[in-house]
């Protein structure tokens, strides 16, 4: 590669990676594998290497990446948190070895490491004076970090006093459990909101929340590693003070091994890497340390990473297999996703038996059919996946396998909108997606069914005391009872809830039945237009293309909801058990706000934005949650600064 050529290579790999990097350290969304971008940026360090008269300073591997996020104050750090140089084979320890043995060797010192999980997480500092806890920031830059004080104090593991009154500044890992994520993953599935790609960036956008009490809800923990700063102890060693923070009350990394040579640092490697399937958190490689804290400030530092660590990543390991079948799960939200079963493997630690196919398209893109040999990647600790088709392979008994018209539990029909990538079940009684709809029928902008919450709903259904959603008009007080030690007066508040709901306009069961694309407002035009359910059922779709905000896309899934003998199954029961199918609301004959269109922010003084909204509405305005060439006034609370 010539000087020109170069620096157009350089050039373009600067760009990629700092685009990456806004995506992985300040979006908390990042677009490519962990691996892909470390090699990014491996192969930049290597020609800024080759090349060093392109060396820039704002080259990612100058310095750290991640900024501040706009809404936080800023910190800088006593002592920058630097990143760490990242190796990926035996050969390049043994090379990091003999510079650090060459120093040591210089000035008489002994050579101790101490190998460490690199925890796949949020790197933070903490700061106590006195042993009280007074502040909290990110890594940030390294330099210059975010002030998430109030956010750490939510998690249970930092303690808020320390057993000695010492000042100390620590560092440490924010991180979510597997177990944790994958729970979190599931509840926001019921939710029907997007699931996080990993745990690290769902920790990552968890501490960086603006409101502590939206972090206080997620499963959040912390492993504390290297002690920044001490006024008050001197320490001699790196375990040394590892163990110190232990007796203070830290919780630290629970895996460090102290080693004597390289060697010894290398078999602890390996043992963390076979041992990592059975990690109750995320790593993404293992770090060695220098022990001796004299030889570090010796050794040094550059512009991003300390001289005297460095951090092994795991190469991610490839299996051949055989694509054995294909089956369709359904999720809770009606969302259909394709898994290949696959004939069993051992990649990275753990026998792979299956793994999701994530959609239609992604089975097209890899030209997939059963009885494929195919390539399984496990790099780390994400989900495995199929990389490769050997094609060259086939022997004429591959099938072709195409997604199903009709849900897999239920029978009703699947659909696939413009735009989409996911097929889904439109069956409302639906097995696999009962749980999410009856959380959605119960809500608050539903029926609101005061009580009925996860939990309720949850062991109503591992009790099988209810199947579908009408079922909740047959429950009774006994049913209820049951669930709580003092249950009389909680299973009476339950009862007079689900039926102090069968009043409820009909806006609010349209909107609880769960159609795609019709929200509070929606429903509540259809309620206005239509009148009652059975008109609604029985409009053709010009009639409901007509209807203001639906749309071709609505009509056609108002449409194809209604078509299911099992809706029409459903809204037969809901009406036997006495709930109200027609319009209470009367015609206004005030239409001041006939036209306008209102978008509400921020805390109002009289009303929360729902009632305000409501008002607003019944006089023939509408309201938005955004501001647009259609907005007619921006109503908020006026704040007078003293």
């Amino acid at each position: 590669m010539n000087k020109k050529e170069a620096k157009e290579r350089i050039e373009f790999l600067r760009k990629e990676t700092t685009y990456h990097a806004k995506r992985y350290y300040d979006e908390d969304s990042p677009e490519i594998s962990d691996f892909e971008y470390d090699m990014l940026m491996l192969e930049l360090r290597d020609l800024e290497n080759k090349f060093p008269e392109f060396i820039d300073k704002e080259s990612l591997t100058q310095k750290v990446g991640g900024t501040v996020k706009e809404g936080f104050e800023k910190v800088e750090h006593e002592v920058p948190l630097q990143s760490l140089l990242d190796v990926f084979n035996v050969e390049e320890l043994k090379a990091f070895d003999e510079r650090i043995k060459k120093v040591a060797e210089e000035n008489n010192t002994p050579l101790k490491y101490v190998v460490e999980t690199k925890i796949d997480g949020l790197s933070v500092s903490l700061e106590y004076k006195s042993g009280e806890f007074v502040r909290g920031a990110t890594r940030g830059n390294g330099l210059v970090g975010e002030d998430i004080t109030e956010n750490l104090k939510t998690i249970s593991h930092i303690p808020k006093k320390l057993k000695e009154n010492v000042d100390i500044i620590v560092r440490g890992e924010v991180f979510i459990s597997k177990e944790g994520f994958d729970k979190m993953n599931e509840e926001r599935e019921i939710l029907d909101k997007p699931l996080f790609a990993n745990a690290r960036n769902a920790a990552a956008g968890s501490l960086r929340q603006l409101d502590s009490n939206e972090t206080a809800k997620r499963p959040l923990d912390i492993y504390i590693f290297n002690v920044q700063k001490s006024d008050t102890i001197k320490f001699t060693s790196h375990i040394e003070s590892l163990e110190y923070l232990v007796k203070l009350g830290f919780n630290v990394n629970p895996i460090r091994v102290f080693c004597n040579d390289i060697d010894e640092c290398i078999k602890a490697i390996e043992k963390i890497g076979e041992d990592r399937e059975n990690l109750s958190f995320g790593i993404d490689g293992a770090v060695i340390k220098v022990d001796d804290l004299n030889l570090r400030e010796i050794l040094g530092t550059n512009y991003k990473t300390p001289k005297w660590a460095i951090a092994y990543k795991y190469p991610p390991e490839k299996k051949e297999t055989i694509l054995k079948d294909i089956v369709c799960q359904v999720g809770r939200t009606g969302a259909i996703t394709p898994v290949a079963i696959l004939e069993p493997v051992k990649v990275a630690g753990s026998t792979i038996s299956q793994t999701t196919l994530h959609n239609e398209d992604f089975i097209k893109e890899k030209g997939l059919m059963i009885g494929d040999t195919v390539v399984i990647q496990k790099a780390g600790d994400v989900i495995p996946e199929i990389v490769e088709v050997k094609k060259e392979k086939r022997d004429g008994f591959q099938v072709e396998f195409h997604m199903p018209d009709k849900c897999p539990v239920c029978g009703a029909d699947c659909i696939r909108e413009e735009g989409e990538s996911a097929i889904r079940c439109i069956g409302i009684e639906c097995r696999a997606k009962l749980f999410r709809s009856i959380l959605h029928f119960a809500s608050r902008e539903a029926m609101n069914i005061k009580g009925l919450g996860f939990s309720i709903i949850e062991e109503l259904l591992n009790r099988e005391l209810i199947k579908n959603i009408a079922d909740l008009y047959d429950l009774t007080l006994e049913d209820f009872k049951s669930m709580k030690k003092d249950g009389k007066k909680f299973a009476s508040n339950l009862i007079n809830a689900i039926n102090e709901s069968k009043n409820n306009d009909l806006y609010r069961l349209i909107n609880a039945l769960g159609i795609r694309h019709v929200g509070t407002k929606g429903a509540k035009v259809l309620a206005k237009r239509f009148k009652t359910m059975d008109n609604i059922i029985n409009a053709d779709y010009e009639s409901l293309v007509e209807v203001d905000d639906t749309g071709e896309i609505t009509a056609k899934a108002i449409k194809e909801f209604f078509n299911q003998a099992q809706t029409i199954d459903l809204i037969d029961r809901l009406k036997s058990a006495g709930v109200n199918m027609n319009c209470l609301e009367e015609e206004s004959e005030d239409n001041r706000f006939s036209g306008m269109t209102f978008v509400l922010t921020g805390a109002l003084d009289k009303y929360s934005r729902g009632e305000a909204g409501e008002i607003i509405e019944k006089f023939g305005g509408k309201t938005s949650g955004s501001v647009s060439k259609k907005t007619t006034y921006v109503l908020a609370r006026r704040r007078c600064r003293k």
